[in-house]
């Protein structure tokens, strides 16, 4: 494809990109968009278009002051290399994630970690930096799953997308004994039958899965 090819295709793109911050930025009633991007505006998903409409609303309701704060974090969020941004995409979005149960079991250890002195700040940070990088994000599943994340990191390796929530979700409804148990089969199955084991897992039925796992682990 030429520069040229390359150029006309992106287009598309970047007009739905503009009408996305027009609409964020430009906006001022909640619930309708202006006239001049209704036809771009219905391109967008309907999630995405409520999100837009949201923010639209949020932003005409600041005072002047608190547009002008919004644009400094703005610039320096864009201030930021690529990788920062995508590593703090990436914790907002497991942030997001987790039950809120967990999220409030996470902001009790920060503020554990924070009545802390300097010098055990220091060793909890260096012994955390020491992890594997794969060990580290497994963290990002909250303070129960990322507990167990070393044992089960096995099933989760190479996990399709589409399995991904539905894992998630199982892995929370089991008992920490049956999260035990699950890591042990996950030891004994060879990585070519990994894929098989995850959808057995999420083939069986919550009120069923002590028999699964009796069955499975007497084999």
């Amino acid at each position: 494809m030429s520069r040229a090819e390359r150029t006309r295709s992106r287009a598309p793109v970047r007009a739905l990109a503009f009408a996305a911050l027009s609409l964020c930025l430009g906006a001022l009633a909640a619930q309708s968009l202006p006239p001049e991007y209704q036809s771009l505006g219905r391109r967008l998903p309907a999630d995405a278009r409520a999100r837009l409409q949201a923010n639209a609303a949020q932003w005409a309701a600041w005072s002047a002051e608190q547009r002008a704060a919004f644009a400094t974090r703005a610039a320096r969020w864009n201030a930021l290399p690529a990788p920062e941004r995508a590593r703090l995409r990436e914790r907002y979005a497991a942030w997001q994630a987790l039950p809120t149960d967990e999220r409030a079991l996470a902001q009790a250890a920060a503020a554990r970690y924070a009545a802390l002195p300097p010098e055990q700040q220091q060793a909890l940070r260096a012994r955390f930096d020491a992890l594997d990088g794969s060990l580290q994000r497994g963290w990002l599943l909250g303070p129960i799953l990322g507990a167990d994340y070393a044992a089960l990191q096995p099933l989760l390796a190479q996990l399709p997308l589409q399995q991904h929530e539905p894992m998630l979700r199982v892995l929370r409804e089991l008992s920490p004994q049956q999260r035990k148990d699950l890591a042990v089969l996950v030891q004994r199955t060879p990585p070519q039958a990994r894929d098989a084991l995850r959808r057995e897992l999420l083939a069986t039925r919550w009120d069923e899965r002590d028999g699964w796992f009796w069955h499975k682990l007497g084999q």
